[in-house]
């Protein structure tokens, strides 16, 4: 029996179809008038003609077909070839199915991607799963070009981290970016904002941090020049990592004291409270630098008496705002007496560039961190 398409060519050489309300005597008398001489071709010709000037499918292609029968564990759908095509339940969506009528319906005209080659029989199978993981992987490249933050749910913990699905796909939270005290496991079922960290579709990997969302957010109620309480979550070589109200501030060892110091360790120690002052924002980057240098009323005075520092932190904190809308308003400020942050304001951009060494080198440990974890990384679309 030929199809639509096999009925419409057909017609279009000199042949004619019948619908199935035509009577038997009818059939019988206009098949007695298309004798071969008149067509000038049998029907076997005609099916030879119709291989020759076939449509070619191919994998990966995207086609209309036409729903026309839907079975229990899949649906056969008419995309003009010879034999109707075949799409399973597994292939109709990027969510689970449990009954093809969930997704389609009869006689509905929809696109397809073609999953395989014929079979033995000539029947193509199709997928409709493949086409929204397509335009999904679209999707979260626009999102993380925008920069956007979005909300997911956690479904699942692993060794490594949090399981969320972003526009379907399946993306990964390493234990690094989860900013919160719960256990992983307590964290399934809880909604997370989150950035993106990595967008591969060629490796099937979406990594996402949460604490790069909390940062973004925080910084945008923080100001340069703001004095904020903080303890002390961990101190590498370079400076102390302050954590202020659940993101973390980086305390450069530059920007500890006037005076030198040959290491961090000397100064601070692991859970110490701290009132250290604001002095750069990087939004893009999630970046809040921190400093206790230009709150000292005298030069060493975070070394000889921090107490003194953080009961004039307010007071030397305003003096540097002053200096900095000076500074920015293009006009020169006259020295403050007892005090070096106005000669220092000049110094700020130098101490910023000190700490862009410092992210260099921690966006390479955040690297590292995701690479540790890799093997617990899932792929994004699951097979």
């Amino acid at each position: 029996m030929w199809n639509a398409h096999q009925a419409l060519a057909y017609t279009s050489l000199g042949g004619k179809t019948f619908t199935e309300n035509n009577n038997r005597e009818t059939i019988s008398m206009v098949n007695q008038k298309l004798t071969a001489p008149e067509i000038g071709f049998t029907h076997d010709d005609f099916a030879a003609l119709l291989d020759k000037y076939d449509y070619h499918f191919s994998p990966g292609d995207i086609v209309p077909g036409t729903v026309f029968s839907i079975e229990p564990r899949g649906a056969l759908i008419d995309i003009g070839a010879k034999t109707a095509a075949y799409i399973p339940i597994q292939e109709m969506s990027i969510n689970r199915v449990d009954s093809p009528e969930e997704v389609l319906q009869s006689n509905e005209t929809r696109e397809f991607f073609i999953l395989t080659d014929e079979n033995e029989d000539g029947q193509l199978t199709l997928s409709i799963r493949r086409i929204e993981y397509m335009r999904a992987w679209e999707r979260v490249r626009q999102l993380q070009a925008e920069d956007a933050t979005v909300r997911s749910g956690v479904f699942a913990t692993n060794r490594g981290g949090a399981l969320v699905r972003i526009e379907g796909l399946r993306g990964f939270i390493p234990g690094s970016h989860i900013s919160t005290r719960k256990p992983k496991e307590e964290l399934v079922g809880e909604e997370l904002p989150l950035k993106f960290l990595e967008v591969d579709e060629e490796r099937n990997r979406l990594v996402l941090s949460h604490r790069r969302a909390l940062v973004e957010r925080k910084m945008n109620r923080l100001e340069v020049g703001e004095v904020v309480i903080g303890t002390v979550r961990g101190i590498k070589p370079y400076g102390a990592f302050i954590d202020i109200g659940g993101v973390s501030g980086l305390l450069h060892i530059s920007e500890i004291s006037h005076e030198h110091i040959d290491t961090p360790h000397s100064v601070f120690n692991v859970n110490d409270d701290v009132k250290v002052m604001i002095i750069d924002l990087d939004a893009e980057r999630g970046r809040i630098s921190l400093s206790t240098k230009q709150l000292e009323p005298e030069p060493g005075d975070m070394i000889k008496n921090r107490d003194l520092v953080y009961d004039k932190a307010e007071e030397m904190a305003a003096k540097y705002r002053e200096q900095l809308l000076a500074k920015q308003q293009g006009a020169t400020a006259a020295p403050a007496e007892n005090t070096e942050v106005v000669g220092e304001a000049e110094e700020i951009p130098a101490a910023v560039e000190e700490v862009e060494a410092v992210e260099a080198v921690e966006a390479v440990e955040a690297v590292e961190a995701v690479e540790d974890v890799a093997e617990e990384i899932p792929a994004a679309i699951e097979e």
